[in-house]
């Protein structure tokens, strides 16, 4: 037990950000709901600028303890997963997402603890060796709409949570309400993950490494639903205090 009055220490967890260009200026940017998500679970969020070197992204993960590998409205380019694209696919940012899996390769290498959104969760089913659909309406038959129209911040339909899941052991097994933003999904999964919840049309709605302390990721967005769904701060709180293991 700690002594009284001395507060947990917070580890520095890693954010990636997007790249918006306006005009010949590019910019840095990070939903301040990821880093406010971070701090309410007790870590210290540093963003992680984009780099092709691979000496540099050691370098970051040299000075934080953990990551979160954000989404964002653009797709990931199927030549990654061994596709030709197809009708349906959406903008791309290769750079972004090569940097993205350097974050993901080299965090799984040694071993830190990760949580990957939306976007985020497709790469790390990608770089582990698995495959997405490239647009759900038109590749999974009975697929319900994935992209929400109504507020974010509000649940727009229901998972089921898999019994002995690590997704289980942070917000509870059975149903869950979420948001949802995506048009693609995980199609094969990569030999080392397991499905941690499922939608009722048979989407892949979170994924969890097997051989890895935590590697999760989930393809909505909790960190938008902290005030309509408290309990959804669980998956913030389970990676900070991996991170915090990590780093003793």
């Amino acid at each position: 037990m700690r002594p009284h009055g001395i507060a947990l220490r917070r580890p520095v967890v890693g954010i990636t950000p997007d790249v918006e260009a306006e005009g010949d200026v590019s910019r840095y940017v990070v939903k301040t709901a990821y880093a406010d998500a971070v701090l309410r679970a007790g870590g210290l969020p540093l963003v992680l600028p984009l780099s092709s070197e691979a000496s540099v992204v050691e370098a970051y993960l040299d000075r934080v303890a953990g990551v979160v590998v954000t989404g964002g409205a653009f797709d990931i380019p199927p030549e990654a997963y061994g596709q030709a694209p197809k009708e349906g696919l959406g903008p791309l940012k290769p750079g972004r997402t090569a940097f993205e899996t350097l974050v993901l390769q080299t965090a799984l290498r040694r071993k830190l603890p990760i949580l990957a959104i939306c976007g985020g969760m497709q790469l790390l089913n990608v770089v582990l060796g698995g495959e997405l659909y490239q647009d759900l309406r038109r590749e999974l038959p009975g697929a319900k709409e994935h992209e929400q129209r109504t507020d974010r911040t509000q649940p727009s339909h229901p998972v089921e949570v898999r019994e002995g899941s690590t997704l289980a052991d942070v917000l509870g097994r059975g149903q869950l309400m979420v948001n949802s933003t995506h048009h693609q999904a995980v199609s094969r999964l990569a030999p080392t993950l397991r499905v941690g919840a499922s939608s009722p049309d048979g989407v892949v709605e979170a994924i969890e490494s097997t051989e890895h302390p935590f590697a999760v990721g989930v393809q909505w967005h909790p960190e938008l639903l902290l005030q309509s769904m408290p309990l959804q701060l669980g998956l913030y709180r389970a990676l900070v205090q991996k991170a915090r293991e990590t780093r003793r």
